[in-house]
């Protein structure tokens, strides 16, 4: 299927490549908008659905099914081509959404979120592989201005949008929206992507490694979720959890390596480049996205700011994001090197949750915002380098594969991240409440900031030190993620960036340039 690795990415001109982004990147803007607007409309949806203590199940229902989707996408893609596929995920997360903003009751909105999740797998990994179609791991950087800049201001975008819905509307907007955006995807995406041409082979399909995967992981999240809140570690819920996932995943590595068409090809891991990036994308989307969470949380709960004011917090984070990642994408591409920037970038992820840690209620307003954008500058720089470096080392018969996987990684350490944080969030704020025996624990956060703020004066200064304490202590144990990835990012080797890409242009169209 794959062409020689000689396929020319000049075969395609700039104009060309900007139409064929359009159509992926609008998919990857409706998931990240969808994203963003959450994070500061999470806290009135768990008061108005009664379901604050299961808040981190919105975001982890969603991660675990875009978890075991995203590697089944890329995949099936490398087969059978990337357009119909993308076209698929956004209609599948487009209904659903519609389906969240109609949710009744908490169990309602985390079930949608699930079937958001199914569509939410592919819209990032199959645009990532189209783009790495017909543009060179060399040349990346070149592009990587659109791909950031669109996706910057969704995010920047989102948090303003969802703090106004909540304040101004109603908390349902966060994902009506997605519907005319999801009609609009839909069918620029058919459009654009019929420029990349498809060869279609029938090869076998991994069923069987899809049915023992899916349970595998789906344990597992439960574990990292329901340990140490809903059930005790050592509780016979939790340790039979962990013995069935792990016979799942163990069945599924020994597919894995008889299958004719793996769905996670075993040469994958044993190329070490690919190892190491798969490793830093579950530690850095482990910190990335529970921060998403836990940080709007802080302002509104903690620092007593409104939604939509937390929204605007948000700014300066996801801006520095943006601004760093375009950075960073010049820098590869001028250099054609990948391994400093992340080393950087993940020391600097660890300072930046050491500063969160110290904040405190009375933390200024400006404090707070070069705190984020320092977190921001950061991530940014951890990217755009750890994609392409997997891009780059694998084969191109795998790259929807690789793109699949490193999306599986980032989800499976996203749903690891959130669940691990908010738990240790809820486990350290119940301990403190239970030495200053006022009578309630976690439950009191069931009536979000509307709840808090109509105790007794009394209660109320006590409950506060109680819930900065537990957020520190949630900080710094993302502080030590970060330090793990820095020490990975060690054992990150660098080889030269390609300057082909995958697929040329049909002959007619080449005859057209």
């Amino acid at each position: 299927m794959a062409p020689a690795d000689g396929a020319s990415g000049a075969a395609f001109t700039h104009r060309e490549i900007l139409s064929i982004l359009s159509g992926t990147l609008i998919g990857m803007t409706m998931a990240s908008l969808d994203s963003t607007i959450l994070t500061t409309a999470l806290p009135r949806i768990a008061t108005d659905l009664d379901g604050f203590l299961h808040l981190s199940w919105v975001i982890t229902a969603y991660l675990l099914t875009s978890t075991t989707t995203a590697p089944i996408y890329g995949k099936l893609s490398d087969l059978y081509g990337r357009r119909r596929l993308l076209q698929f995920a956004i209609l599948i997360f487009t209904l659903s959404s519609v389906a969240c903003g109609l949710s009744q009751n908490m169990g309602e909105l985390i079930a949608a979120r699930a079937f958001q999740g199914i569509g939410g797998g592919g819209l990032f990994s199959l645009g990532q592989a189209a783009i790495a179609d017909v543009v060179s791991a060399r040349e990346r950087g070149r592009y990587q201005g659109y791909i950031t800049t669109t996706w910057g201001f969704a995010a920047i975008a989102g948090p303003l949008v969802g703090g106004f819905c909540v304040d101004y509307l109603t908390w349902r907007w966060a994902f009506w929206i997605n519907l005319p955006i999801g009609i609009f995807a839909f069918f620029l995406c058919g459009w654009a992507l019929r420029r990349i041409p498809v060869k279609y082979e029938r090869r076998p399909i991994d069923y069987l490694g899809v049915a023992l995967m899916m349970p595998g992981v789906v344990a597992w999240m439960l574990v990292t979720a329901w340990g140490g809140t809903e059930f005790p570690w050592t509780s016979p819920v939790i340790v039979i959890l962990t013995g069935v996932g792990l016979m799942f995943l163990l069945a599924f590595a020994l597919q894995e390596c008889r299958a004719r068409e793996a769905l996670l090809p075993p040469r994958l891991f044993i190329n070490p480049i690919v190892r190491a990036v798969l490793i830093l994308q579950f530690l850095s989307a482990a910190t990335l996205l529970s921060t998403a969470m836990i940080l709007p949380v802080f302002l509104q709960l903690v620092a007593g700011f409104q939604a939509s004011a937390s929204g605007g917090f948000m700014i300066p984070l996801i801006g520095t994001q943006m601004i760093s990642s375009i950075v960073t994408g010049r820098r590869m591409r001028k250099s054609g090197r990948y391994k400093l920037s992340p080393q950087i970038g993940f020391a600097a992820i660890a300072f930046s949750f050491v500063l969160f840690a110290t904040m405190q209620p009375t933390t200024p307003a400006w404090l707070i915002v070069l705190y984020f954008g320092i977190n921001g500058w950061a991530v940014g720089m951890c990217m755009s380098p750890l994609t392409v470096a997997g891009q780059n080392a694998a084969d191109f018969r795998d790259l929807g594969a690789v793109t699949g996987t490193s999306g599986f990684f980032r989800s499976l350490g996203g749903s690891f991240g959130a669940a691990l944080l908010w738990s240790v969030l809820i486990l350290a704020f119940g301990n403190a409440l239970a030495g200053l025996a006022l009578g309630f624990g976690p439950e009191v956060l069931r009536g979000g900031p509307a709840a808090i703020a109509a105790l007794p004066e009394a209660a109320r200064n006590a409950i506060l030190p109680a819930l900065d304490h537990a957020f520190s202590e949630a900080f710094l144990v993302a502080a030590f993620i970060a330090a793990l990835g820095f020490v990975a990012t060690c054992f990150l080797k660098e080889i030269p960036l390609r300057t082909t890409s995958n697929r040329a242009p049909m002959p007619e169209e080449a005859g057209t340039k």
